[in-house]
This record gives C-alpha cells, sequence and structure tokens, in this order.
C-alpha cells in the first residue's frame, strides 16, 4: 500500500516544518510549497491526496490556489484543509464555498490535524 501524499503549501518555513513532522508522524509522505503557484506546479505535476493550505501567502493566496486547483483535471480529488490564523466566519464559508474540506486555526497541534484530517475522510 502506497503511502498518502499531503502537499503543505505554507510561506512560513517554520510551520511547513512543524506540519511535516506531524504528518509525517501519522503517515503521511509530505511535499512542500511555499505558496500557490508552487503548490500548482507540484500539483500539475503529482496530484496529492491531501493538501494542507494557508490563507495569506505571496505570488498566489490560499484562495485563489483552490479555486485554480478545483479546475485542473483531477483537481477535484485532494482533498484540502485550509490552516490559517482568519477566523472570520465570512472566510471560513468562503473556503469551504471554494472546495474546502475543512479548516483548521493555528496554532494547530498533530491531535488537531489528525481529527481533522480524519473528519475529512483521510484516516
Amino acid at each position: 500500500m502506497r503511502l498518502k501524499t499531503c502537499l503543505v503549501v505554507d510561506d512560513s518555513r517554520v510551520i511547513r516544518k512543524v506540519a511535516r513532522r506531524i504528518l509525517e508522524e501519522i503517515g503521511y509522505e509530505v511535499a512542500e510549497a511555499g505558496d500557490g503557484v508552487d503548490a500548482l506546479a507540484w500539483c500539475r505535476a503529482a496530484m496529492p491526496d491531501a493538501i494542507l493550505l494557508d490563507w495569506n501567502m505571496p505570488a498566489m493566496n490560499g484562495i485563489d490556489f483552490l479555486r485554480v486547483l478545483r479546475q485542473e483535471p483531477g483537481g477535484q480529488a485532494p482533498v484540502v484543509v485550509f490552516c490559517t490564523v482568519e477566523n472570520d466566519i465570512d472566510r471560513i464559508r468562503e473556503a469551504l464555498d471554494a472546495g474546502a474540506s475543512e479548516y483548521i486555526m493555528k496554532p494547530f497541534d498533530g491531535d488537531i490535524i489528525e481529527a481533522k484530517f480524519a473528519q475529512a475522510g483521510l484516516a
């Protein structure tokens, strides 16, 4: 059985490292992207099973990336979990309307990620 893949998209190297450690502990193969442009290139090369996505990033933010991703061939497949400091209900609704599966607030820990991924059907 192959490992599930998760693309961690965040402009913070620290957050990417923390997320990588947590995801590898729960059995994911992890790739990283620093913004939506890099993430899109990654997805076009090899669509991941899951994407942990930051909202506020340079070049292309999370919501714009998600909207483009969902139009790509195979782009409906990945489970997208937003991971952000944005806690405004309208923003959360916007993310879910654009195709996000779940929503995690920063700061997060392993239990939160594991629970949200399970709720999104990735367990």
